[in-house]
């Protein structure tokens, strides 16, 4: 195959692909721990790790080798068949995660679609004959599901949804954090609240416990059930397996994606037994959830997370980002707010212009990162990250921003 320089790759995407993403002026090869590298032999602090996917960073040695391993034996075989995998890492979730079944997709927003679905199933499935089943559902403000139909419909942000409207229907919005608000919207018509423990394309902002309180108290009144969103912020990105672990408060529903098979696609929805009978063969499916790459991949994943003691590192690692960042808080007005929740990081500053320049800049100084809810820069590094990687970080954005205060 010819070899391509990012100039005719970007030509030749332009001719061929849908105009679907603004990429960064990068053209990535390869990359190993916590770098990542580009075609001119460039290498780039990744603070991003594939939008919280590649939480082990590049390379890991147990990933390579689980699907190195793997990848000779079986890499698909469609859920007609037993695979030894799928049990495997269900018994592992449901043990992190305190509930007891599980079902996996081949992404998030395929885990929300589910979710969903089975919100829908069990409602029906509870009602006395004769009753109207529930079927109205809550979703917050500022959320973000994903992108297919059922996800878009619960997710708020209107530059995703309206050029696909009309959405599903029965979507009401609560306002996030807003305990009165989402009482005076619940009513026995609900059969689901719909939660991001921490908002991420809202802008890293994290769930009250009076509020998620408030929603675990309301479904548990009526039977509804209460959906939990972890697909950017659970399998140990804030020091917990599960975010709603810091609360003390068990979902009925869960969904979780971005690392699970630290950079092959799979999702999984994790569920109650009770929420699991409304359940039978060929009422939900998938061709490639669950394949035997992926699932191997995952229980390395898994693995190596308790091996290396990883969350441990997490927090260690987040409360170092925090000092170093409300350091900068201090020394910067253009920040206005600084939420750091493990490795899930958000600033906020002053204005979108600024947010865009400081991401364009930083990758100038070759550290990625990305901007989210207009002004909030992002950071989701990979959880083998240092001390030094942190303070590099935090020198760069220094400099950014006092240069952009001196213009």
């Amino acid at each position: 195959m010819k070899r391509m320089d990012i100039s005719r790759v970007r030509k030749a995407e332009a001719e061929l692909l849908l105009p679907t993403y603004e990429r960064y002026p990068l053209m990535a090869t390869h990359g190993r721990g916590v770098h990542l590298y580009s075609d001119t032999g460039d290498r780039y602090l990744d603070f991003l790790s594939g939008i919280g996917v590649n939480a082990l960073g590049y390379a890991y040695p147990a990933i390579t080798k689980a699907i190195e391993k793997q990848a000779r034996k079986l890499i698909h075989t469609s859920n007609l068949f037993f695979t030894p995998y799928q049990a495997e890492l269900a018994l592992r979730l449901t043990k992190l995660s305190g509930l007891d079944r599980a079902f996996f997709t081949n992404s998030g927003t395929e885990a929300w679609e589910g979710a969903l679905k089975f919100a829908r199933a069990y409602a029906r499935h509870s009602c006395k004959n004769g009753e109207q089943p529930a079927w109205r559902v809550l979703a917050m403000e500022n959320s973000f599901h994903g992108r297919t139909f059922g996800s878009l419909a619960t997710t708020w942000t209107a530059k995703y949804r309206d050029p696909f409207g009309p959405l599903m229907p029965g979507v009401t919005f609560v306002r996030f954090n807003d305990s009165e608000d989402l009482k005076k919207n619940f009513d026995s018509t609900v059969c689901a609240v719909c939660v991001e423990t921490i908002q991420g394309e809202g802008g890293v902002t994290a769930i009250t416990k009076e509020f998620f309180a408030m929603a675990r108290a309301l479904t548990k009144k009526t039977g509804a059930l209460l959906l939990v969103d972890e697909i950017q912020c659970g399998l140990g990105r804030t020091g917990k397996y599960f975010a709603y672990q810091h609360h003390g408060i068990l979902p009925d529903i869960v969904t979780v994606a971005k690392p699970l098979a630290a950079g092959l696609p799979l999702g999984a929805i994790l569920t109650t037994h009770a929420v699991s009978e409304c359940m039978h063969p060929g009422l939900h499916g998938t061709t490639f959830g669950g394949g035997p790459l992926s699932c191997a991949a995952a229980i390395a994943f898994l693995d190596t997370l308790k091996k290396e003691k990883l969350l441990p590192h997490v927090i260690k690692m987040g409360e170092h980002a925090r000092r170093r960042f409300e350091a900068l808080k201090k020394k910067h007005r253009a920040i206005r707010e600084v939420r750091v929740f493990g490795l899930m990081i958000g600033i906020e500053v002053d204005s979108p212009d600024l947010a865009k320049r400081v991401v364009q800049q930083m990758l100038e100084r070759k550290i990625v990162i990305n901007r989210t809810h207009e002004t909030v820069i992002r950071m989701l590094p990979p959880y083998i990250i240092e001390k030094k990687h942190i303070d590099e970080v935090a020198k760069a954005l220094d400099l950014v921003l006092a240069e952009a205060a001196r213009n």
